[in-house]
C-alpha cells in the first residue's frame, strides 16, 4: 500500500484508509463484534494504517471495537476519532463546549485503550461555540500529550481559517466524490494554501458509484439512506448517467467502478486520502485495489468533461439534518 502525508503536517498514512462507521452505525444493524475486529485486522494486514472512528458511531461502541482490534499494532497505525455531538448522539444536537471536548477526549482514550488520539476531529461546526475556543481547547490537549493532530469535519472556509490561526489543522474530513464535488470550488484551493490534508468520507457516493444500487433498491429503516433525497428512486434513476460513466471507465481499465471512483479521488491531489467503509472482506480488498488503478491525464480530462454534463439530482441530506451542517 502506498503512503501519503496529510498536508504539511508530516502525518503519514496509507493512501486509502478504512472508515469504520458502518461496522456499527448508519448502514443497518451493527455486525458481530468479532467479525468487525477481524475485518479491521485484515485491513491492517493488507497495508491500511489509517482508521477512522467517532464517539457518535454507537455511541462509543465503534471506538471500543477499533481499539481492541488495533491494540496489537497500536504504534504502527493512525487512529482518528471525533467529538462534537451532545452525549455522542447526533439526533440530540451539537456540543463543542471546551468542557465537553475534554470529556470526550478522556472517554475516547479509555474506549480506544490508548494513551493518545492521533487525529481528533470536530465532527461538525457548533455555531454556539467560537472556533477559537474549540481550537484552543484542542491545543491544550495536544500540549498535554492526549492528542497529536487536530482536524475538522464538514467545516467551511471561514471556520477553517479561524481554527487554523489558533491551532494548525492537519486534516479536513468532508464528503467528496464524483457524486458530491462541492469541495472543488473553495475547499480544495484553501487546503492547498494552508497545507491541510483532505480525507473524503463517502468516497463511493455512499455506495451509489459502485453500480450495485438502482431505483429498485430498498433500504432498511436503520439505513440512513432510506431518508436521503438523493437515494429515492426518482433521483437514483436520474443520476444513472454518473454510474454509467464510472462503469465505462472501469471496463476500459479492467477495474471495478469502486476502484475507479477511488482512483479518481487519489488523482485529484497528492494529499487526499479517502476512507471507504465496508463490512465485507472482498469489498475491502476491492477498495484497496483502487490505489493501483492508474488514470492518465487523458482519462482525467475525459472524466472531467463528462462530469460537467451531468447534473446530480437530490439533496445529500434530508431537511432534518441540515441543522447539523453549520459551516
Amino acid at each position: 500500500m502506498q503512503k501519503r502525508i496529510l498536508g504539511r503536517s508530516g502525518l503519514e498514512v496509507s493512501a486509502i484508509g478504512l472508515g469504520c462507521m458502518g461496522l456499527s452505525f448508519g448502514y443497518g444493524p451493527a455486525i458481530d463484534r468479532s467479525k468487525a475486529i477481524k475485518l479491521i485486522r485484515a485491513a491492517y494486514e493488507r497495508g491500511v494504517t489509517f482508521f477512522d472512528t467517532a464517539e457518535a458511531y454507537g455511541p462509543g461502541v465503534n471506538e471500543e471495537v477499533v481499539g481492541e482490534a488495533l491494540e496489537p499494532v497500536r504504534d504502527q497505525i493512525v487512529i482518528a476519532t471525533k467529538f462534537g455531538f451532545t452525549n455522542g448522539v447526533p439526533a440530540e444536537g451539537l456540543d463543542s463546549r471546551p468542557e465537553r471536548i475534554r470529556q470526550v477526549a478522556d472517554e475516547a482514550l479509555r474506549r480506544l485503550g490508548t494513551d493518545r488520539i492521533d487525529l481528533f476531529y470536530q465532527h461538525r461546526v457548533d455555531p454556539d461555540v467560537p472556533m477559537e475556543d474549540v481550537a484552543g481547547t484542542v491545543k491544550e490537549l495536544i500540549q498535554a500529550g492526549k492528542v497529536a493532530h487536530f482536524g475538522l469535519s464538514e467545516a467551511g472556509p471561514e471556520s477553517i481559517r479561524r481554527t487554523h490561526a489558533v491551532q494548525p489543522v492537519t486534516a479536513l474530513q468532508s464528503e467528496y466524490s464524483m457524486f458530491w464535488r462541492e469541495p472543488e470550488a473553495e475547499i480544495l484551493p484553501l487546503l492547498e494554501e494552508l497545507g491541510i490534508g483532505f480525507v473524503p468520507f463517502a468516497p463511493l457516493g455512499k455506495g451509489f458509484l459502485t453500480g450495485k444500487l438502482d431505483p429498485k433498491t430498498v433500504f432498511t429503516k436503520d439505513d440512513f439512506r432510506s431518508t436521503v433525497p438523493r437515494f429515492q428512486a426518482d433521483a437514483m434513476a436520474a443520476n444513472q448517467a454518473l454510474v454509467d460513466l464510472v462503469g465505462t471507465v472501469a471496463a476500459e481499465k479492467g477495474a471495478t467502478p469502486a476502484q475507479v471512483a477511488l482512483a479518481w479521488l487519489l488523482a485529484q491531489r497528492p494529499w487526499i486520502v479517502p476512507i471507504p467503509g465496508t463490512t465485507k472482506l472482498h469489498r475491502l480488498e476491492e477498495n484497496l485495489g483502487g490505489a493501483d488503478v492508474v488514470l492518465t491525464s487523458e482519462d482525467l480530462t475525459r472524466i472531467q468533461q463528462a462530469l460537467g454534463t451531468i447534473e446530480v439530482q437530490g439533496d445529500r441530506y434530508p431537511a432534518s439534518h441540515q441543522r447539523l451542517i453549520n459551516r
